[in-house]
């Protein structure tokens, strides 16, 4: 398995080069906290569960490495190719910093180092690949079709000019799973919930690998629009806007994950019980950065039967899907997927997520089992 991870890891090398915007790296300055980055005393605890150091093996590819490595940047060492290679491989799922004895957060050391490459004119041509998507066409794929391309043109006439509660869609579910967003919004109209006029990406893409100020100019788009619509709770079914919109947004409203939603209006969803069994799998910016936990299982069991996995919620391992590792180590990002399928547990008809990037990472990883968004359980329930 490490032995594939390297060749993956220098595959990636040869196709995603580095582009240092005309400036000679040994002159660049890297500035980043340096208490949270001292708060790591090297005793490597996280080497056990950094999800891509047991697919690539190597110290740069762990935890204990990349807090190192950016040690070294703030006490002068210049950036460089492998220093990026090393930074760019974190999905920054988070498992640990719930690990970690001295209390360090790995994930937002190594976000905000991303940060100082890229102001330092230091990236990689997926991540300059993906701005150019999200500032041009206002998502994360590229896509020129209209963001509500999933409603029909009555539909969209019904939809509400103004609400206290608004549904946030988010790229995957607007680009990639359609049905996903038709389904939930079906499912929160019922409660008067809207959409927004000109919903952009929540700029998570853009905060993960780097590219702070060009998120807030896309936060910003969103911000106008729901300042001017008045409302007070934004709902969303993407941990990745979840976790953005909750955490890197102003708190000017309540963020709302879809799960927790559902799970407060249990009694008047009418929900049927069915006859299967399903496992639920914690999405990393849903569970372990927000400790979203209960909500999801709460749904589940009014539903179904849970069938819990080997490793859950704090200890839940990453799909590979998050932190630009997709897009940028597709290879490593599917090696994840795999190994977190191992842990699904025998006798299970479904496996339920609430994310829609780690559907897609885990339906890509090949198991027998179907992956599934918690909405489609609802949607099977409700018919």
């Amino acid at each position: 398995m490490k032995n594939e991870g390297k060749k993956v890891i220098e595959q990636a090398r040869n196709q995603d080069k580095t582009e240092i915007a005309g400036k000679e790296s040994g002159k660049l300055s890297f500035e980043v906290d340096p208490r949270s980055v001292y708060k790591c005393v090297q005793c490597g605890t996280c080497r056990s569960v950094c999800p891509v150091f047991g697919v690539v093996g190597w110290e740069s590819a762990n935890t204990r490495g990349r807090m190192l490595i950016i040690k070294s940047l703030l006490e002068g060492r210049a950036p460089s190719e492998d220093v990026l290679q090393s930074l760019a491989s974190c999905t920054t799922c988070g498992i640990c910093a719930s690990r970690c004895p001295a209390g360090a957060n790995p994930p937002e050391v190594v976000e905000a180092a991303r940060a100082q490459l890229v102001k330092c004119g230091i990236k990689t041509e997926s991540q300059e690949k993906l701005k150019s998507a999200v500032l041009t066409y206002g998502n994360s794929f590229g896509e020129t079709k209209d963001r509500k391309h999933w409603l029909s043109e009555t539909e969209l006439s019904r939809i509400p000019e103004k609400s206290d509660y608004i549904y946030f869609v988010g790229c995957f579910d607007s680009y990639r799973y359609p049905e996903f967003a038709k389904k939930t919004f079906g499912v929160l109209q019922r409660f008067g919930v809207t959409l927004l006029p000109d919903e952009q990406c929540c700029a998570s893409p853009l905060l993960r690998t780097g590219f702070k100020e060009d998120a807030e100019k896309v936060m910003q788009r969103n911000l106008e629009q729901i300042r001017k619509m008045g409302a007070h709770t934004i709902i969303t079914s993407c941990a990745g806007c979840y976790t953005t919109l909750k955490n890197n947004y102003p708190e000017e409203f309540r963020v709302i994950s879809l799960p927790e939603f559902l799970a407060e209006h249990l009694e008047e969803l009418n929900l049927k019980k069915l006859d299967f069994t399903v496992t639920y799998h914690d999405p990393c910016h849903l569970g372990r950065h927000n400790e979203i936990y209960d909500a999801p299982r709460k749904v589940i069991e009014a539903i179904s039967t849970l069938k819990e996995m080997k490793n859950i919620k704090e200890n839940a391992r990453c799909c590979g899907g998050g932190g630009g590792v997709r897009i940028g180590y597709p290879d490593i990002s599917l090696e994840l997927a795999k190994n977190r399928l191992q842990d699904v547990p025998e006798g299970v008809d479904y496996i339920v997520t609430s994310c829609p990037l780690c559907v897609r990472n885990l339906r890509d990883a090949g198991g027998n089992i179907e992956v599934i968004d918690l909405v489609e359980l609802v949607a099977m329930s409700m018919e």
